[in-house]
């Protein structure tokens, strides 16, 4: 199994991975093939995916504005939870995150996804009760929730 920067061409095979995934939310504009690729042009290397014998099994989402890192879209096939790999993906965000300057990052977990929030919280990330988050489309968004 190896971890590398996620580039466009991984686009399908990791699309097909958000989308057998319990819990992930996903929309029709933001992670088009056109949106993921945009993303990416602004983060080039922070988001990775790993890879056991040329198949995606993993993918982290990972970007920063300047100042927060943000991490979004992780996941591990369930085949080969339990192993790491989850971890690993997420310290490749972090170390890349922190070479670029960036000291704190923040992520989003649906309330209901017990298995996503238990895994944030073993590698360390904790709840902030003193927030609540709120967002405002600016467009139309088709919502694709697993």
């Amino acid at each position: 199994m190896k971890i590398r920067e996620f580039v466009i061409d991984d686009y399908d095979a990791v699309y097909a991975l958000w989308r057998g995934t319990e819990g992930m939310g996903l929309n029709d504009i933001d992670d088009s093939r056109e949106g993921i690729a945009r993303y990416l042009k602004r983060n080039p290397h922070t988001s990775f995916v790993a890879e056991a014998k040329d198949i995606i099994i993993g993918v982290i989402m990972c970007g920063h504005d300047g100042r927060r890192g943000f991490i979004y879209h992780t996941c591990v096939a369930c085949e080969y939870r339990h192993n790491g790999i989850g971890a690993r993906l997420a310290e490749a965000a972090l170390e890349a995150l922190k070479d670029e300057g960036i000291s704190k990052a923040a992520l989003v977990v649906f309330s209901q996804n017990k298995e996503g929030n238990d895994f944030w919280e073993h590698i360390g990330f904790t709840m902030r009760p003193d927030l609540n988050y709120r967002n405002k489309a600016l467009v139309n968004l088709e919502r694709i929730i697993k």
